[in-house]
Parts: C-alpha cells; structure tokens; sequence
C-alpha cells in the first residue's frame, strides 16, 4: 500500500522532469514544455517538440522508455496488491474454518442485523461459544475481525454452509434474517441436517410462524407481539418487569436455565430436600418431567427421575456448580 501511494508522486516528478528538459533542449516556453511531457508520457503524441534535433530525439526514447518502465512497475503493484488480498482473504477463511472445526455445542446464528447483533452481543455476555452466517462481507469484516467472533460468509438456506458452521455438532439454531421465506428455508435445511438440534426462528405474523413451525422449527418467536406484550406486562405490573430486566441485564450475572438430569446420576430417586441442590446458591423454580408433568415450584419431598429439567434461577457460577455437582454425581455412581 506504501509503495502504490508513490506512484502519483513518481509520475508527477516524470511529468516534471520531462518539462524541465524539454524546456531547456527546446525553445517552448514552461506551459508548453509541460504539456508535450504530458502527452509524450500518456503516449498520445499527436504533436512533436520544435525544433527536432537529435538531443531532442534521444532524450524522448529515453523518457518513453521510463514512462514504460512505470507503467509496468504500477501495473505490477497493483496486481500484487488485488492478489495479496485475495490470498489474505483465503488464508483467513481457512484459519476461521479450522477454528470452527475444533468449535462443539455451540449455537448458530444466522443474519446479523439488529436482532442477530444482539443476539450475538447477549452470547458473548454469558460467555457462550457462537458463529454467525451472513452475506454481508463488509459487516463480518468490520465486526467480527475486531471480536474475533467465528463466522462464515455465504447464504444460510445452503447446506454446505451450515455444514461449514458446524451445524451437525451444534447446541442450536436461530435465524433472524429478513423475511420469513428465508428463515423457513434455513429452519428446512437445518432441520433436514440434524433432526435433534433445537431451533428458534423468527416470524413477522402468525401465519408465517405456523408455517415455520410446520416446517421443522422448535420455536417461532414474532419479535413484535413479543415487544407488544412486554411493555403490556411493564404497564400492568412494572415492579414484576423490573425484576426481569434484573435477571436480564448485561451488567448483573443472573440467569434461568435448565439443566436436565442425565440417567446415570446417582441423586435419581433422592428427595430434592435430600440433594444438597438447594445449597449450591441457586433458587430451583421448577421441575418438568420427560412425561411432560411440571411442577412449580416444586415441593422438597419430590424425587428426582432420569431426564428431569430443572429450572434455576441464580448467577452463572451458581447455575455452573449444579451442572458440576449433576455430572460429579454421575462419576461417584
């Protein structure tokens, strides 16, 4: 990039070089001494220097042949700078590739305009492993080289492209893209690649999210009637969203999961009051068996059986401490 910027300067100085000489072999006056450099250098020449003495002569093959010269030269520059960048570009895809390869139980993302931003902004807050799809090179280039976020740039209806994003080792799926055909056929395709993976899609009406939804989506979520209700429930009971904002906010590292209990565990078929569950700084809010019976909140005599989702209300460590203690009662079993 230095040396393309002192191109214009060299050919400028050509340009002057070949005034000065011409004005001093000849008798035009500096304008016009000027002028013939410039149409000699740009090969033009429909005019020739007067008077036409032999100096005249030698020192326009001369000055032709440096005005070849620096053709070439930026010619040469330029190509070695569109090639540069276009192994730059390959190489960085490669690095991303492979970074994505070694990527597991991670989500997908795909659009990254105003919701997949903010998804991707709420991901990194809770320290969640993620790769956006999206066609906008420009925006990845910006965005995600400064974060050092994973991504890969292509068209997430495409099944190589999810294939590259790992779609087959991946935790879930959401696609927040534009309009509501593309998010079915991404919801399609990701659903045709992993028959198990999780995916939430987004709607703009309820007859969009019914077809979504048919088409293989877990969850559709119509971001519009979702804000509608929210600002509802603030009017209605704004102690209640206050407390939820709380739980949401980037600055206070509360959260509600769900951990399910894996078979193996050696605490299925203790009371919940027997675990110990409640001593790891979290608040359980409910229990859902795999027979689809709930219980909120649920009692302390309750026993717990295989494939039990527990919701937790507490800050991440807390909520890391009971995933810990369910898989260390898996190994002391």
């Amino acid at each position: 990039m230095r040396r393309l910027m002192q191109i214009p300067l060299l050919i400028f100085a050509l340009l002057l070089i070949g005034a000065v000489c011409l004005h001093l072999l000849t008798d035009m006056d500096l304008l016009d001494s000027f002028y013939h450099a410039v149409i000699l250098l740009t090969t033009v020449g429909y005019a020739e220097p007067d008077p036409m003495t032999p100096s005249v002569k030698l020192f326009i093959i001369c000055y032709l042949g440096f005005g070849l010269g620096l053709f070439t030269y930026s010619a040469f520059q330029f190509g070695q700078l569109l090639v540069n960048a276009d192994l730059q570009r390959y190489w960085e895809q490669r690095r991303m590739d492979s970074l994505i390869d070694k990527t597991a139980n991670h989500f997908i993302v795909c659009g990254y305009g105003r919701m997949g931003s903010t998804l991707c902004e709420y991901l990194h807050s809770r320290r969640q492993s993620f790769v956006v799809i999206d066609q906008d090179e420009e925006v990845l280039d910006e965005e995600f080289h400064s974060n050092k976020w994973l991504f890969v740039k292509g068209d997430s209806s495409q099944d190589e492209i999810l294939e590259r994003a790992g779609i087959r080792r991946a935790r879930g799926l959401t696609t927040v893209l534009p309009t509501d055909a593309d998010n079915m056929y991404v919801v399609l395709s990701a659903r045709l690649l992993n028959p198990r993976l999780p995916i939430v899609a987004r709607a703009s009406d309820d007859r969009a999210a019914q077809k979504i939804l048919q088409a293989g989506a877990t969850r559709v979520m119509n971001p519009f009637s979702s804000g509608a209700i929210r600002m509802a429930r603030f009017m209605l009971s704004p102690s209640i969203e206050n407390f939820v904002e709380v739980t949401e906010s980037q600055g206070v590292d509360w959260e509600i999961a769900d951990v399910v209990v894996p078979d193996a565990c050696k605490l299925v078929g203790q009371k919940l009051s027997e675990t110990g569950l409640r001593d790891s700084g979290i608040m359980l809010l409910g229990v859902c068996r795999s027979s689809g019976e709930k219980f909120f909140p649920p009692p302390g005599h309750l026993k717990i059986e295989p494939g039990d989702k527990l919701f937790a209300f507490g800050n991440s460590d807390g909520v890391a401490k009971l995933s810990e203690m369910l898989e260390a009662a898996i190994h002391a079993g």
